[in-house]
Formats: structure tokens, C-alpha cells, sequence
């Protein structure tokens, strides 16, 4: 086991005989015709009450938030900044992101430059020794490190916040995917914006 891994997580319970095992969910937000960001400017993903609602309430019983150095650069000093804020209307989720620890990975960062983080480089081991461990992951992004996620079937579930636009082109998190990856419908919720949450899970 990776010596930072063991240092940030204990041993998972043991449940009448069966140690439980954790998953890793992903929640992100998608354009109606599949993507997660663009060049040509502002994507126009919702963002309201009812949303902020359901992001705290999915980071319940999360252990460790996972992040690509790249998103976590912004991401982490962000989430921080409303934290700090009452007043804001994204306090809630703020003060859930910035107090829940944090996992970025890196190749090239040796050193966590956050508070409440901690910086590892083997994505595979990593993953796979926290659920092992029963911890529970959320992963926020960015595309690249979520293709990464997807490509060696780490993610258990998929939480995809689908907006009612199209961007035409941009980025995706199926980049370089080696073969078709089926997946079946959890469970869906309509909001009153008009983003669809599509759960799914890997058949």
C-alpha cells in the first residue's frame, strides 16, 4: 500500500464477517449532446437552488474527494474563497468541499499546496486500495483525469448532470476509450431548470 494511502486512511470496518467495500461516483455536468466544456466561451450549465441542494446532499457520506492536478489548481482556492463567505449562495456546498479531505493526482507535483490534501501519482493502486478500504470517492473532474477514471473501470457510478444545450464540440470524458463502454440507468430526476440527472452504473 502507497505510505500516504495508509497515513490518510484506516482500515475498513468489519461488517458479520464481510469487510465493506467502497465505491468511487462521478458527478459532473454534461451538455445535451455530450460535453463537459468548450472553447467557444460560457457553457450555460444550470446552477440554482434546487441543484446546490442536491451536490451537498450527494457529498454525504463521501470519505475523499478525487481531482486531476489541472481542475484541482482552480477547483480547491475556489471552493475555499465561498467557504469563507456566509454569504454566498454556494456557501453549503463550499464548506462541504473545502472541509471534506481531498486526493488530487499528479505526475509531476510533489507536494500538496492545499490544506486538507494530499498529492498521489499511482491513480490505480490509489483508487483501488481506498475502496478496498471502504471509503467512498467523489470525483469532480477535469475530462482528462475522468476519461482516465473511466478507462481503467474505476468508476462505479455515474452521476451526469445533463443541460438542455448544445456545444457543438468541446471536450468529453470518453476520450480515448479502447472499446464501447455499456452502462444501465440507475435512476433519473428532472429539475425544475431543465437538467436531467442521469445515475447510471457500469453493466
Amino acid at each position: 500500500m502507497d505510505a500516504g494511502l495508509a497515513s490518510i486512511a484506516p482500515p475498513a470496518p468489519v461488517i458479520e464477517g464481510k469487510e465493506k467495500v467502497g465505491k468511487l461516483k462521478l458527478q459532473m455536468h454534461v451538455s445535451a449532446d455530450g460535453m463537459v466544456g468548450t472553447q467557444k466561451g460560457p457553457t450555460h450549465f444550470n446552477w440554482d437552488d434546487e441543484l446546490r441542494q442536491y451536490s451537498v446532499a450527494n457529498t454525504e457520506n463521501v470519505d475523499f474527494i478525487l481531482l486531476g492536478r489541472k481542475t484541482a489548481t482552480d477547483f480547491i482556492p475556489h471552493w475555499k474563497s465561498v467557504a469563507e463567505n456566509p454569504e454566498n449562495p454556494d456557501f453549503a456546498i463550499g464548506r462541504a468541499i473545502t472541509d471534506m479531505p481531498k486526493i488530487v493526482f499528479s505526475k509531476t507535483v510533489q507536494k500538496s499546496e492545499w490544506t486538507n490534501t494530499k498529492v498521489q501519482k499511482d491513480l490505480v493502486e490509489s483508487v483501488s486500495q481506498l475502496k478496498k478500504q471502504g471509503k467512498n470517492l467523489l470525483a469532480y473532474g477535469g475530462h482528462d483525469f475522468v476519461a482516465s477514471l473511466i478507462q481503467h473501470d474505476l468508476i462505479d457510478e455515474y452521476d451526469l448532470l445533463m443541460n438542455p444545450v448544445l456545444l457543438g464540440d468541446g471536450s468529453t470524458i470518453s476520450k480515448g476509450l479502447p472499446q464501447v463502454k455499456p452502462l444501465t440507468l440507475v435512476t433519473s430526476r428532472v429539475f425544475s431548470c431543465g437538467t436531467i440527472l442521469l445515475q447510471y452504473k457500469p453493466l
